[in-house]
Parts: structure tokens; C-alpha cells; sequence
């Protein structure tokens, strides 16, 4: 009980801004001012938040106001895709103070491979001066499907190669820390509660558009990871009846229909892009960009791939958010900017016109808080929630006791 109260009064520090005062805290929580008091007694004890200034309000003498330290914790971010990996040490407000970025290296043996990202993590930790004692930790991003419990990379589309891999043990002994593992699109969903206010909706789902595509899940504030920690797999779910044929047998599922390498290549077809250079093989992120200039600058079959796609999955949309019955859909992932302007401007109309909860409530379409590039800061922000946030578990009893 006394480490959940703690993570709930770093919390509401953490998400108020401009800070609050004892008093707004013991409010905010439902505790008793004493309580309150002696966890920010520990708290300011353990540098992790600090005095910044006086607040007259009424009468009374005035009220100390208390805010997250930025340097009273570190943690470090490492998103793996299959093309970049990256990496950023950030601070206990999300400031970047040391980043990294190399492509993925998928012709060394997996093991070997995360064994340099731990030689990375180690460089970019001393290179930033910070103090190692105050490092909660790193937090690894990676494509799915997982085995959250062993801390496994299991089988990632795109990555041959990596079959099991250890990933958590070989980062932890190579770097010395604790290492803290889930899926992309989980660590997106973290980012984007992490990085919002009080007043923003509690339960969201967050499509993540990458290499591949996934949904992270947030309901009643808390993310929600799956009895294995791979919620959100959605590539075999139906997006257009009459779309290509799928590896699973069926047709149109989002893998065939709304992948960026689908959409690259469905625009070759239409003469839109043009074939790829065999000597100087062009980038996916590259051709969807050029995919979104020709739609910009008034090609009408590239506005048309991109139109399709966005109809595909605004279907897939509404669909997630009637069976959850969330508020909110956020759009993000390392190919989201080429997109946002289409997806942006469609799916929520199309969305509303399918929706089955309109009439109760609205549900809000967005694109993400992060800028392109900081999924590395969303692998951090893992870290940090383990580290801050409230989490019910944290009152439950092991069995055994």
C-alpha cells in the first residue's frame, strides 16, 4: 500500500505541470495529510521531486509548491525496428540528453546483435556524465510477438533470424541495469499516457503504423498488455472483403491491404513510384513519402492509394473502438507522417458514419504527441512507468502469502 501511495502522489506531480501543493495533493489522492506528507518528505529525501517556490491563495500562510526533479531519475529508450535502431537517455520530464541511431543489423547472429546495443546503451550512458545511480533503467521497444515472462523476442515478421532471442538477459548483463521489455505498439501507447494531461481521455486505442501495423491499448487510465503481453496483433484483421489474398487464407486483412509495402507497392503498379533500383534499393519510409508528395502535388491515382487505404482502416477503426468502447484513437509510429495528412483529413468522418456509440459519446481521432523519431523516447517511457505510475497490481498479495 505504501508503494502504490507513493506512485500516486509522484503521478499527480508528475502530470500537474505546474506542481501542487501538500495540501492539493492529499485532495487530488484521497489521503491523509499526514501521509501525504511524510511520502514527500521521502520523496524530496530521494531528490526525486523538488520546492519550487511559494503560492499565496486565501487566506493562510502560503503553500509550498512541489514538481518532478528532472534530473532526480535517467532512464534510456531503445526502439528496434527492422530497418533503425534507436536510442535516446532522457530525464525524469522526457528532455533528451544523449541519442543514437543505426541501422538494424539483421546479418550478425540476433544474439551477437543485442549484445552491441548493450555496448551502445554503455557508450551513450557515459558519454552524458549522468550518474549511474540514478538510471532506473532501460526500456526496449521491439516488434512483437513477445514472451513477456522470460523477456523473449519470439519470432518478429521482417526480422529472420530472430527466433527466441534472450533479448532482456543479454541487455542486462551487458549493461549491468535492469531492462524493462514490450512490444512497440505497448511502448507507444505508454508514451502517449505519459506524455498526457489529467483532463485527456482514459481508455484509447493507439494504432501503431511501423513496418508493421498494431494497436497498444489503454482502458480506465491503465494499459492493458494481454495475458502474454502481445495484445494488439491486428494484421489478420479484415479490412477490405475484396482485397488481396492473404498468407492466412483469407482476403484483405490489414497485412495485404494497409502495410506501408503495400501501399508502395500498389502505387509501382499505378506508375506512381517508380520501380526500385536493384544497386540503390530506395527505402520504404523514402517511397511512402514520395507516395504522399505525388497525392499532395495533385496525382490523382496516388491520392487514390492513399484515399483506399484510409477507408480500409477507418473500417478497422471503428470496429476496435465499438468492441472497447474507448474515447480516443491515436494514430502514430515511425510511418505516420506521410499518412497523417490523408488519415487525417477520412478516417473520422468515415469513422462517425460507422460508429455505433455516436449518439453516447464522441470519439476523438489524433495523431500522436510524439515527433517522428521519438519512439526511442516512448521505449524510455517504459521505465518510467514502471518507475511513477500508479498500478493496482501493486496491492495484490503474491499467492504465496
Amino acid at each position: 500500500m505504501g508503494d502504490f501511495n507513493q506512485a500516486v502522489i509522484l503521478d499527480s506531480i508528475r502530470r500537474s505541470g505546474e506542481g501542487l501543493s501538500r495540501v492539493e495533493l492529499a485532495g487530488s489522492a484521497g489521503l491523509a495529510a499526514q501521509t501525504v506528507s511524510n511520502i514527500c518528505r521521502r520523496l524530496l529525501d530521494a531528490g526525486l521531486i523538488m520546492e519550487a517556490g511559494k503560492e499565496t491563495s486565501g487566506p493562510g500562510k502560503p503553500r509550498t509548491i512541489l514538481r518532478l526533479n528532472p534530473k532526480g531519475i535517467f532512464a534510456v529508450g531503445v526502439h528496434i525496428d527492422p530497418a533503425v535502431t534507436s536510442f535516446a537517455l532522457v530525464d525524469a520530464v522526457g528532455t533528451v540528453l544523449e541519442s543514437l541511431e543505426r541501422p538494424t543489423d539483421l546479418a550478425s547472429a540476433a544474439g551477437d546483435a543485442v549484445a552491441v546495443m548493450g555496448r551502445d546503451i554503455r557508450d551513450i550512458i557515459d558519454r552524458s556524465g549522468v550518474d549511474r545511480l540514478r538510471l532506473a533503467g532501460v526500456g526496449v521497444a521491439t516488434p512483437g510477438p513477445i514472451d513477456a515472462a522470460s523477456g523473449t523476442v519470439v519470432d518478429p515478421p521482417h526480422m529472420p533470424g530472430w527466433l527466441r532471442v534472450p533479448l532482456r538477459s543479454i541487455l542486462e548483463e551487458a549493461t549491468g541495469l535492469p531492462v524493462v521489455m514490450d512490444k512497440d505498439v505497448t511502448a507507444a501507447a505508454v508514451a502517449e499516457l505519459w506524455t498526457a494531461s489529467t483532463a485527456s481521455p482514459p481508455s484509447m486505442v493507439y494504432l501503431y503504423i511501423g513496418t508493421g501495423i498494431g494497436a497498444g491499448l489503454v482502458i480506465g487510465d491503465e494499459v492493458v498488455r494481454g495475458a502474454s503481453g502481445n495484445v494488439g496483433e491486428i494484421g489478420h484483421l479484415i479490412a477490405d472483403p475484396d482485397g488481396p489474398e492473404c498468407d492466412c487464407g483469407r482476403r484483405g486483412c490489414v497485412k495485404v491491404t494497409c502495410m506501408p509495402e503495400t501501399l508502395v507497392a500498389e502505387a509501382r503498379e499505378l506508375g506512381v513510384l517508380p520501380a526500385p533500383d536493384p544497386g540503390n534499393p530506395a527505402s520504404l519510409h523514402r517511397d511512402l513519402e514520395a507516395l504522399a508528395a505525388a497525392a499532395e502535388n495533385g496525382d490523382a491515382a496516388a491520392a487514390g492509394v492513399l484515399a483506399r487505404s484510409a477507408r480500409r482502416m477507418a473500417g478497422v477503426v471503428s470496429a476496435l473502438a465499438s468492441l472497447l468502447d474507448v474515447d480516443r484513437v491515436v494514430f502514430g509510429g515511425p510511418f505516420w507522417p506521410p499518412l497523417s495528412a490523408t488519415y487525417l483529413a477520412q478516417v473520422p468522418e468515415i469513422v462517425r458514419q460507422l460508429s455505433v456509440t455516436n449518439t453516447v459519446h464522441a470519439l476523438d481521432i489524433a495523431g500522436t504527441r510524439l515527433f517522428p523519431g521519438e519512439e526511442a523516447v516512448g521505449a524510455a517511457c517504459l521505465v518510467m512507468e514502471k518507475t511513477f505510475s500508479p498500478n493496482a497490481a501493486r496491492l495484490l498479495l503474491d499467492a504465496k502469502d
